[in-house]
């Protein structure tokens, strides 16, 4: 299961990053489509937004990654030389911590037995009760790049039409209809796939997410739509 876990632990971040993706994109792209400018503008606009957010994004998240975990470092090296330092001290932290938890009399004892005898399980209990931390294999580069080729994978759809229309030769209100219906079905299905992680109904968490992608986009259009005569 935690093999499992390790291999798919991308996933989170490829949806978030989808999602955000997704919703910026789209958002300019109608933001532009109010504005009733060409196309050029829409690829020249959605482009930049696409490759800068993505990139913006991507660096965030190294950095949260990164600080999390040297912070889980820290902690864990804290609790080694603690229990190397002053054994009994850190008994008696692990009899509260798992006294909170439910044990009591002798099931207490015996668990703060068994689990100081083995430090690997010892720190790891108190990093997950006490401190709150848990260590889940945080890779900052991985995620970094997870988010940054989601994001612009996702992202694009918004674009597809607009880069693909040469060939297609539709109106300008065809084209833009066709990136409404392909944008939000694309944030249903994402937002579908954040429910199932997060174990949540999935078809309620991607009209949800689809709902929030389209109230952006309206606002969006609604602004470029009010200033599209501004010189």
């Amino acid at each position: 299961m935690k093999k499992r876990q390790r291999e798919l632990g991308w996933l989170p971040d490829f949806v978030y990053g989808g999602m955000d993706g997704a919703v910026t994109t789209f958002a300019v792209v109608a933001g532009v489509a109010g504005a009733q400018l060409s196309t050029a503008v829409v690829l020249i606009l959605g482009f930049a937004n696409l490759f800068a957010d993505g990139f913006s994004m991507a660096i965030g998240k190294y950095s949260s990654d990164r600080a999390e975990r040297e912070r889980i470092q820290h902690v864990r090296g804290q609790l080694d030389e603690r229990i190397h330092g002053n054994p009994k001290e850190e008994r008696a932290e692990l009899t509260k911590v798992l006294n909170t938890r439910g044990f009591k009399g002798e099931n207490l004892k015996n668990a703060v037995k068994v689990i100081s005898a083995n430090e690997a399980v010892w720190i790891d209990t108190m990093m997950r009760h006490k401190f709150h931390l848990i260590d889940e294999h945080i890779d900052p580069i991985k995620g970094a790049f997870t988010t940054f080729i989601a994001f612009n994978l996702i992202g694009f759809i918004p674009l597809a039409g607009y880069v693909m229309n040469p060939l297609l030769g539709l109106s300008s209100k065809s084209i833009f209809m066709w990136t409404v219906g392909a944008t939000l079905l694309a944030l249903f299905i994402v937002g579908g796939i954040k429910g199932k992680l997060l174990k949540q109904n999935w078809a309620l968490s991607g009209l949800e997410t689809m709902v929030i992608g389209g109230v952006a986009a309206s606002i969006a259009y609604l602004v470029g739509y009010l200033l599209r005569n501004i010189q």
